[in-house]
């Protein structure tokens, strides 16, 4: 799985477990996606209701995925699962470009939170195989991911049905692990509560790269 790079350093010792907090609005993908890192069969999906917890041994890990049904009515609850994420997952479904503005505020808001403060946030560009998709580039211009500056991003491709650009992510992040690890670490001890909030989408188009982690990319 791509994420084991980095809990490898962020967990020194074997067997703990691992917290990863899966959410993205609904029908984003979300559990199509944890099915594909499960690799388990996606053949039957029905919307997530209320809440999924699949655990995944890998390599020592115990993954523990949290994915919460991301339909508006069920998003209010999702800060009673912040506490303790060690990595965030968010999923955009990258063709319904009438929620891009929706999503991003979303987005935003978790990064505003207290609780998920400097937890690396993977986000995953999802439904590539369509053709009316936006590319990870575009979804991140327009949500000004590269103002984020309090903790490791990154953007990936992929397409949840296919499986394609759900593993890549892999090389990226246990090339940058020690940067990752080291500023997590330090701003986990710090907590600093400094306002992250990204603009809404088509608010502006800042290109500046973050300055903390100049390694955080678009894949």
């Amino acid at each position: 799985m791509g994420l084991l790079s980095i809990l490898r350093k962020l967990k020194s010792a074997p067997d703990q477990e691992v917290r990863i907090l899966l959410l993205g609005l609904d029908n984003a993908g979300k559990t199509t996606l944890l099915k594909q890192l499960a690799s388990e069969d996606i053949s039957h999906i029905t919307p997530t209701q209320g809440f999924n917890i699949k655990s995944v041994q890998s390599q020592g890990f115990k993954l523990n995925v949290w994915d919460i049904g991301g339909q508006r009515k069920i998003r209010p609850y999702w800060r009673n699962y912040f506490e303790n994420t060690d990595v965030l997952i968010y999923v955009i479904d990258s063709a319904d470009r009438k929620r891009f503005e929706e999503t991003g505020q979303e987005l935003a808001e978790l990064l505003e939170e207290e609780k998920l403060s400097c937890v690396p946030v993977l986000i995953f560009a999802n439904k590539q195989d369509l053709l009316t998709a936006a590319p990870a580039s575009e979804i991140a211009e327009g949500l000004n991911l590269h103002t984020v500056r309090d903790r490791f991003w990154q953007i990936q491709s992929c397409s949840a049905l296919t499986g394609e650009g759900v593993q890549a992510s892999d090389s990226f992040l246990l090339s940058n692990q020690s940067d990752i690890v080291n500023w997590s670490r330090k701003a986990r001890d710090k907590r600093p509560h400094t306002s992250n909030r990204l603009p809404h989408w088509g608010g502006g188009q800042n290109r500046r790269f973050q300055k903390c982690f100049p390694n955080s990319r678009i894949l």
